[in-house]
């Protein structure tokens, strides 16, 4: 479960003493296994609530919920420990240049210790699910916009995650890939990972019509 109740959130200018209000008063629950579309203009503050649903911001006030979890009360072991149950789609895919498809998608995996075998199988599987199985050696600067997108969609639904947060995941598919995505996105929610997806893409929106969060200037103007 995701619970937002009265969520303030402030960004510091660089002059002093200015704050920008990311996020206004916003209150909402998501049920477990429950999907919501994130949809609101740009600026309106929809990535801003997702770093608060994984935890890389810290509200100004406001309480917060997920799954099942005061965020407020965690140490930072505990808020490592709970990071691990949620999958994160970035919007600006933070793969590791260093690594090739495969090992940055088994990175969470082995933080996770999962034995090598399981994670050869989890790895492999979801590689040709995403269709770059053939790319596993690749290292993200060998690969086109499209094809980071997917790894970095594969790394984060490759632990079957409790809880999944994507920010614009299919900002650089075409539509037969926006719609496999899709597939694989809703398949993982059947079997109960929560999901929350911020897009602006209407029409994905439309053909799949699952409950929506929209935001306007921080704040929350249409839940349901």
């Amino acid at each position: 479960m995701v619970r937002f109740d009265d969520v303030w959130l402030r960004y510091r200018h660089a002059a002093p003493g200015e704050a920008a209000e990311a996020l206004r008063g916003v209150s909402f629950e998501i049920e477990d296994g429950g999907f919501r579309w994130l949809t609101g203009p740009s600026g309106a503050g929809k990535t801003s609530l997702l770093k608060l649903i994984y935890l890389a911001e810290h509200p100004a006030r406001g309480r917060i919920e997920i799954l099942g979890t005061r965020a407020a009360r965690l140490t930072r072991r505990e808020a490592a420990m709970l990071r691990r149950r949620i999958g994160v789609v970035y919007q600006d895919f933070r793969l590791l240049p260093q690594l090739d498809a495969y090992d940055n998608v088994a990175l969470p995996m082995r933080l996770a210790r999962r034995g090598e075998a399981q994670i050869e199988a989890d790895v492999t599987e979801i590689l040709r699910w995403v269709g770059l199985a053939h790319r596993m050696d690749a290292h993200p600067d060998e690969l086109s916009g499209g094809e980071q997108q997917r790894i970095a969609i594969a790394r984060a639904v490759v632990g079957r995650p409790r809880l999944l947060v994507a920010d614009e995941p299919t900002g650089n598919l075409d539509d037969e890939q926006a719609e496999r995505l899709m597939v694989l996105i809703t398949a993982l929610n059947s079997l109960g990972t929560t999901v929350i997806v911020a897009t602006h893409n209407n029409a994905l929106v439309e053909r799949h019509p699952f409950p929506r969060l929209g935001l306007e200037r921080g704040r929350l103007v249409r839940d349901g």
